[in-house]
């Protein structure tokens, strides 16, 4: 497909800006900048940031919003070429040959030949959002995979290309719109980082925080709102285990609104913090007196 079937990318930073809220993300002025320009310049967006701070919905929202294909790949520990990139399937080659032997092709060097076809191959996300209508590819948590696996990605972020070495070199007619993120357990190599523009999404404050839920759960009164994002802020600011991410803060007071709920309570609040924390020691902490304290502040800050 040619590069002119893709979709117009926003002209301004504020066109970015006014993109990412259509489609339900809240973004401050810096992000929609770095944003505008990786799409502006086609280079790669690393989002680098504690878990549930919108890294991956920024990359959901954008391929929603251009439109184009959303191509996931997620990381994990193992990771290699076949599941990343490409696999030859081996069943489907050795019935060709059994079907290339039963009508009398007997030729070794022709039989090769004809295992290696494009036919045979099977793509995967890498590959997958090189070739076919635009993509945006997301590789999701990359700091989750293993380091050599990077080197892999290098042909991919600088040349949009990939080498397959039976076939040769597989190019993007219309380059992916990239973005990596990752939640920082352990340093991303600078060569990647040199390939990408960056930056850091961090907990929003408390103002964005209960713009950010006015969009996505409008169905939540404004008081039990602005006390929901009060008592999360709150969390984030000491040595809980795992702090709420927005997407928590989200789920707690749409879960409070199914309860018909119109203030953040205490029995309420401690009957579902399983909604806000996923961790029993983080729970444990806030029973009995201290979840009522944290509750009357969150009051006296979302007044």
């Amino acid at each position: 497909m040619a590069e002119s079937s893709a979709p117009p990318l926003p002209a301004s930073v504020a066109a970015t800006q006014a993109l990412l809220e259509a489609g339900g993300y809240v973004a401050d002025r810096a992000l929609a900048t770095t944003v505008h320009l990786a799409l502006t310049m086609g280079r790669p967006l690393l989002l680098e940031g504690e878990p549930g701070t919108g890294k991956t919905e920024i990359a959901k929202v954008l391929a929603a919003q251009l439109p184009r294909r959303l191509v996931r790949l997620q990381c994990h520990d193992g990771m290699d070429l076949s599941s990343a990139a490409y696999e030859w399937n081996h069943a489907r080659q050795l019935m060709a040959i059994r079907l290339a032997e039963s009508a009398g092709v007997s030729e070794r060097q022709g039989l090769e030949r004809g295992l290696y076809d494009r036919r045979f191959l099977e793509a995967r996300p890498l590959l997958q959002a090189i070739e076919g209508s635009p993509a945006l590819l997301l590789i999701d948590e990359l700091d989750r995979a293993d380091e050599p696996f990077e080197a892999f990605l290098l042909e991919i972020l600088a040349d949009f290309q990939l080498t397959v070495p039976e076939l040769g070199t597989i190019r993007a007619e219309t380059p992916p719109v990239v973005v990596i993120t990752s939640n920082r357990t352990r340093e991303v190599h600078d060569a990647i980082r040199r390939r990408c523009l960056y930056h850091w999404v961090d907990y929003p404050d408390a103002g964005r925080e209960r713009a950010i839920l006015a969009r996505r759960a409008p169905e939540v009164p404004a008081a039990l709102s602005a006390q929901v994002v009060a008592f999360a802020q709150g969390l984030r600011g000491d040595e809980f285990f795992k702090p709420p991410g927005v997407a928590e803060t989200i789920d707690w007071a749409r879960a409070l609104t199914a309860l018909d709920k119109r203030e953040l309570e205490p029995a309420t609040a401690e009957a579902t913090l399983g909604v806000l924390l996923k961790y029993q020691d983080d729970i444990a902490r806030l029973r009995g007196a201290e979840l009522a304290r944290r509750v009357e502040e969150a009051h006296e800050a979302g007044s």
